[in-house]
């Protein structure tokens, strides 16, 4: 088993080395030939590693148990976020270990929040990086090993639910290494076509790619230090303002779109209630904040980028919204503990679970008035499983006391009550900004470097769903 493990990790990080090609070319086209040996060394290294670990293991048929999964996704993404920061370190764009260990964890876990106080100052085949992370973190980078790898003998599915998020997991197709194809091939089309739009728009090709990447991750890194901002464009802010929707929605609706079943897609009950929070919150901040931006429709067009950002988990910003009326930093606040669709690249505790919750709270109501009826949860107009309840309160629950521990823990530092209860909501929930000294204006760099690596923990933990990383320190996990 620890032979399984440490070889699917190395095949990670061999098609993480991989994909330090499309950074190498930018910085050739750019002339940043001082960065090129910080991506091909290591490039070079791990693709021969894991050419080796395939080797020693052809031929050999493995079924990883539910035990197995956890620790080979654990390990895959402790070992990419550790391996993705060496371009960071040796580089010299970010001197500190610490400070590059953060970044890249940032980066895979799709959460944006950065150290950098100036990434404009950094050669652009680094922020490409930083960019290019969110978006092999977003769609997962177990799911395309699954998908390029079936050779490894290794079942995926159990890999496949260990990393992929919401309550309830399945196939879209009989074999999982399929679906995981699938997945990847809508990802990268909708990769492609932001691409497409952004130039024509008015960015360069680097930086559209740059943003398709943070986009479609739900990252939020940016080449600019005002985000988004900094381009001063409705066009740039309508275009990242869909996309930021569409990955936030379940990747699964869009195969049903795909296939004729589109009122399968549109009966969903997660996708109904994830559009009622954006037009509600949007059209709510959009009129509370109508005197700011000289009209209704000028604030829609913030309001509805900035619900999106906070709600997709991405983290953009065109404006800074500690700024706005309270009622308006109410509504935002309330997005922190939403987060995106199931199966979405976006993080969060999911529109499914509160959906669910909901959804149990009226029953509960209604067996108080009828004693005698028998009440289910129906999702997708279909009754749902009643295990699927306690799961998505033992989630809640626990979720919830990460948040508090971490929040604890930050206020030993010194770090004021709000900024540390934010940032420890925006860590668990992969958005990126927070509020206070952590808000759209500001960086994570003033931390402590013990705050850091909690909060570097606390990233991969919300985006792993929290039971794969703290599964390990129950006993029971243990013993055979």
């Amino acid at each position: 088993m620890t032979f399984t493990v440490i070889r699917i990790a190395s095949v990670v990080i061999g098609i993480i080395g991989a994909t330090y090609s499309i950074p190498i070319a930018v910085a050739l086209f750019c002339g940043e030939t001082e960065v090129i040996q910080s991506f091909l060394v290591p490039m070079l290294a791990s693709v021969v590693i894991a050419f080796v670990c395939v080797f020693l293991g052809r031929g050999k048929k493995t079924r990883l148990s539910t035990r197995g999964a956890f620790s080979v996704v654990a390990v895959s993404w402790l070992s990419a976020c550790f391996f993705g920061s060496i371009p960071l370190y040796a580089s010299g764009a970010i001197p500190n270990f610490t400070n590059a260990v953060f970044e890249s964890v940032s980066g895979f876990t799709t959460t944006g929040g950065t150290i950098l106080s100036d990434a404009e100052c950094l050669p652009r085949s680094i922020n490409l990086w930083r960019c290019q992370m969110h978006w092999l973190g977003g769609m997962g980078i177990v799911a395309l090993t699954v998908a390029l790898l079936p050779l490894l003998g290794v079942g995926g599915f159990q890999m496949i639910k260990a990393e992929t998020t919401g309550p309830e997991k399945g196939k879209l197709t009989p074999k999982i290494t399929n679906t995981a194809k699938l997945l990847w091939f809508m990802y990268f089309g909708f990769t492609v076509v932001q691409t497409v739009l952004l130039m024509i728009a008015g960015m360069d090709f680097v930086d559209a790619l740059s943003h398709s990447f943070s986009t479609l991750g739900t990252g939020g890194f940016s080449s600019k230090n005002a985000s988004i901002g900094a381009y001063q464009s409705a066009s740039i802010d309508i275009i990242c303002t869909v996309f930021m929707f569409f990955a936030g929605v379940n990747f699964s609706l869009y195969y049903y779109i795909l296939t004729g079943k589109v009122q399968d897609a549109l009966r969903d009950s997660e996708l109904r209630v994830y559009v009622g929070i954006v037009v509600l919150e949007s059209l709510a901040i959009a009129f509370f904040e109508s005197s700011t931006y000289g009209g209704f429709f000028s604030s829609l067009r913030y309001s509805s980028f900035q619900v999106l950002s906070v709600m997709s988990t991405t983290g953009y910003a065109t404006a800074d919204y500690t700024l706005w009326s309270p009622a308006s930093q109410m509504l935002i606040f309330f997005l922190f503990f939403s987060g995106g669709c199931s199966g979405s690249t976006a993080g969060g505790v999911k529109v499914i679970r509160w959906t669910i919750l909901a959804k149990q709270f009226h029953n509960e109501v209604q067996r108080m008035i009828h004693p005698h009826g028998v009440f289910t949860v129906r999702l997708n107009q279909k009754a749902g499983r009643k295990d699927v309840v306690f799961n998505v309160a033992a989630f809640i629950f626990i979720y919830i006391m990460m948040v508090l521990i971490t929040t604890f823990i930050t206020t030993l530092f010194g770090i004021d009550l709000f900024t540390s209860f934010t940032g420890a909501l925006s860590m668990m929930g992969n958005v990126g900004p927070a509020f206070n000294k952590l808000g759209p204006s500001c960086n994570y760099g003033f931390l402590p470097d013990a705050v850091k690596w909690l909060y570097s923990f606390v990233m991969l933990a919300g985006r792993l769903e929290i039971y794969t990383m703290i599964i390990y320190f129950f006993p029971l996990y243990w013993k055979r």
